[in-house]
């Protein structure tokens, strides 16, 4: 395992799992939680899952790790479009996993260079892509012109 120089920490508490609410410690970030209806919970309307939680945190990260090696690349990437699908079912183990799936869209970089800065993002860069690998499943799509 790689150890790392903590630049930042971000906090969050979660009370009454995943039919209750988490909440970042500088109130930045709010959700309250309800277990969907496709997994056997209420679906409360105007909640939240964890999985929604993690797939806007990757797709962000991952759309800033793309930004990251397209600038060092003298490119721009910022209007790549980041779309991650977190995906949470039984695992044949036991027990419970995710598998994501990530859709890179930006028609102003051909389709081969698009899918480089992606590929380069997902295996150099992003923190999200370096937790996951080896533990979830993360599929990606890359759509460039």
């Amino acid at each position: 395992m790689d150890r790392i120089k903590p630049l930042f920490t971000a906090t969050a508490t979660a009370t009454g799992g995943r039919n209750g609410h988490s909440e970042a410690s500088d109130g930045s970030v709010k959700a309250d939680l309800s277990v969907p209806k496709a997994m056997g919970g209420p679906g409360k309307p105007g909640t939240t899952t964890p999985e929604h939680l993690f797939a806007a945190g990757y797709a962000a990260c991952f759309g800033g790790a793309i930004d990251f090696v397209a600038k060092q690349h003298k490119k721009d990437a910022t209007k790549a479009k980041i779309t991650c699908a977190v995906a949470i079912g039984p695992r044949d183990g036991g027990g419970f996993g995710l598998s994501v799936k990530m859709h890179v869209e930006d028609r102003s970089f051909p389709q081969a260079e698009l899918a480089a800065l992606v590929n380069e993002a997902h295996e150099k860069i992003c923190p999200y892509s370096h937790a996951t690998r080896g533990n979830v499943d993360v599929a990606l799509e890359v759509a460039g012109a």
